[in-house]
């Protein structure tokens, strides 16, 4: 397989690993929304399985004897010595090094529920009380 071919199945395979489909399941609230997450991720099951069974296997070697016998040396040659020719392109992942310190740093945010935001911050939670208890909605 050549070198992109390889890397976009093991970032397929590896981002399929790092999914939270449960996780994300319980956050929608509509059964249409449910519907249509499992559509999602049937989908991406079907595609990751391309990628990890078609898209990863090596080509089967060319019997060039088979095709001697039936065609002849002469044009079989001719088309082996072009099939040797042709070489593909490795690929050179140059942007993954630069988004990827950031992309990384993104995903160390940290959430809090709101118990803990006004743990930390008191004369908020004084204030939010305080409107919520005179009916006070901002409107």
């Amino acid at each position: 397989m050549s070198g992109a071919g390889k890397k976009v199945v093991d970032v397929a395979f590896k981002a399929g690993k790092n999914i939270d489909w449960e996780g994300m399941a319980k956050l929608l609230v509509s059964e249409e929304a449910r519907r249509e997450f499992g559509t999602l991720r049937r989908a991406f099951d079907e595609v990751n399985t391309q990628l990890q069974t078609k898209f990863s296997q090596e080509p089967e070697p060319i019997d060039w004897e088979y095709y001697r016998k039936g065609i002849g040396s002469r044009l079989v040659d001719m088309y082996k010595q072009a099939y040797d020719e042709v070489k593909i392109p490795q690929y050179v992942d140059n942007v993954t090094p630069q988004y990827k310190p950031k992309f990384d740093a993104l995903r160390k945010l940290s959430t809090m529920t709101a118990d803990e935001y006004f743990e930390k911050h008191p004369e908020l939670k004084k204030k939010f009380d305080d409107e919520i208890r005179n009916d006070y909605w901002g409107y």
